[in-house]
């Protein structure tokens, strides 16, 4: 005679995969323990990445989210994952020996994701894709790579910024990514090409899109939106300190004006993005009011 499974059940064996789980993630945060240090010690002192404090809440918050469907999912361990958490494990040993700190941070990744594939199965993975895919926002990029995205959006910024205010009547013009007016020259820096603004807009339109948009595909035009939302409104920056200096000097643009202008510049940039998902959601309603 066939029984039924019931919702307890799925439950009740689900428990023991939660136990040895989380056991797992514990001992996995213990063993990189001075890593992780480390890249806390990056989040303090460069803002580009002070985000990265906020990031294992977040993802811990999506992964509350998903407690009951996890407590539906019976374990399949997967002999496969363990082998994904070897390779994590050689990273860790290779990011050793070549002293390279991305590579023993995103070791850590891929040691939890085989960790939970080979402790709970596949299945459970799939089930935490989102918040675990989201701890690569708390990971400071390779400085080759960033610098790599940083200078050329320096370029652009310099030059869109310096057409904009020469169509004012002002005299100016731009060398690499340093402006020169006729009393002052300033220069393009990577906060004020919007790199630095870029990497906490991109952590907050996904977790942003993730709760407000459906289906996959506006989720991703609204993480993408914040792109180029963060470049041009940083390019705003750099023109009314431009403007600014021309008219009261470099002093005074480059003080308090400045920083204050950086914090009016990511709240609008959030402004925009609230707007982009107001308009992104707005489309999905249409749609489904055209479709019955």
């Amino acid at each position: 005679m066939n029984t039924a499974t019931t919702p307890m059940d799925r439950g009740e064996s689900a428990s023991p995969a939660w136990v040895g789980v989380g056991c797992f993630a514990v001992v996995a945060v213990a063993a990189y323990g001075p890593i992780l240090l480390e890249m806390g010690r990056d989040w303090a002192r460069d803002d580009n990445y002070s985000h990265g404090f906020l990031v294992p809440f977040v993802a811990a918050f999506f992964l509350w989210q998903r407690r009951e469907r996890l407590a539906g999912l019976a374990p399949r361990p997967a002999w496969s994952g363990l082998l994904l958490l070897l390779i994590g494990l050689a990273g860790l040993v290779v990011g050793e020996i070549g002293a390279e700190q991305f590579t023993k941070r995103l070791s850590l990744l891929v040691v939890l994701g085989g960790g939970v594939a080979f402790l709970a199965g596949w299945r459970w993975l799939r089930a935490v894709a989102f918040p675990y895919a989201y701890l690569l926002f708390m990971v400071p990029l390779p400085y080759i790579v960033y610098d790599a995205v940083a200078f050329p959006l320096k370029l652009f910024a310099a030059r869109f910024a310096t057409t904009v205010v020469a169509n004012l009547g002002i005299p100016i013009y731009a060398e690499g990514n340093v402006i020169y007016l006729e009393s002052t020259t300033l220069q393009v820096a990577d906060a004020c090409s919007g790199i630095r603004s870029l990497m906490s807009l991109l952590a907050l339109a996904a977790a942003f899109a993730y709760l407000t948009q459906r289906p996959g595909w506006r989720r991703w035009c609204l993480f993408l939106a914040a792109i180029p939302i963060a470049i041009a409104t940083n390019m705003a920056r750099i023109i009314g300190t431009a403007v600014l200096a021309n008219h009261y000097g470099a002093k005074v643009a480059m003080g308090f004006f400045h920083e204050f202008a950086g914090l009016v510049v990511f709240g609008v940039a959030l402004v925009l993005l609230f707007v982009a998902g107001a308009l992104l959601a707005r489309v999905g309603r249409r749609g489904a009011e055209g479709a019955a």
